[in-house]
């Protein structure tokens, strides 16, 4: 019975921590209580407003970053409640444009410090926002859509040209959708034609390993 059970064992303490020790299990869904509560969901979804607008380094250096409070009062400071107050909602930005300290925003989405990323080469090739963090504009409270994890990178540095789009559609999180097919052939159709905008991201561990 010991040798029947033992090798039974092995596989499912494996296959248990392969799985339940993963990104996909440990990070996707990780959705932290922020300091002030900022909905994606109005912002980008209801308002529409564009990704750059607050992550406005994202084109053009490794981080996306996050706004500064000023960027928030260019729109709150003139909002109000019908009784002519701010929301207290907002109070911590408030505090934050008279003390000068910033909003301590809790970090959603982490890498292992040995694990190099750059947002520019990324946007620039056409990857879309939604690809890496999904539907934010549907968000209420953002929170990790994908694992993040060294084989999730190396599969879409494989196969990139399912994530590809145009460079002015990489904002928006609705390009996957059945309005924009007829916009995706016609692209997909451009890029068989030419095969210039096909970036061939590396493989290889010094790509991500510096």
């Amino acid at each position: 019975m010991i040798g029947f059970a033992a090798p039974i064992g092995v596989v499912v303490a494996i296959s248990s921590i392969w799985y339940w020790f993963s990104p996909e299990y440990t990070d996707v869904g990780y959705r932290p209580r922020q300091p002030v509560p900022f909905s994606h969901k109005l912002h980008a979804g209801d308002m529409g407003m564009d990704c750059r607008y607050c992550h406005n380094t994202v084109e053009r250096s490794p981080m996306a970053a996050v706004p500064p409070t000023s960027t928030c009062m260019n729109c709150h400071w003139q909002i109000k409640n019908e009784d002519g107050a701010q929301s207290p909602r907002i109070m911590p930005l408030n505090e934050s444009m008279e003390s000068g300290e910033p909003v301590p925003w809790v970090r959603v989405h982490m890498l292992p410090d040995y694990a190099y990323f750059d947002h520019a080469p990324h946007v620039a090739a056409g990857v879309g926002c939604s690809s890496c963090h999904g539907r934010v504009d549907g968000m209420v409270t953002v929170e990790q859509d994908q694992p993040l994890s060294m084989s999730w990178c190396l599969d879409c540095h494989r196969d990139p040209e399912p994530h590809l789009r145009p460079l002015d559609q990489v904002t928006n999180m609705s390009w996957f959708t059945a309005e924009f097919a007829d916009e995706r052939e016609e692209y997909k159709y451009e890029e068989d034609e030419e095969r210039t905008r096909l970036p061939a991201p590396p493989v290889h561990c010094s790509g991500c390993h510096r």
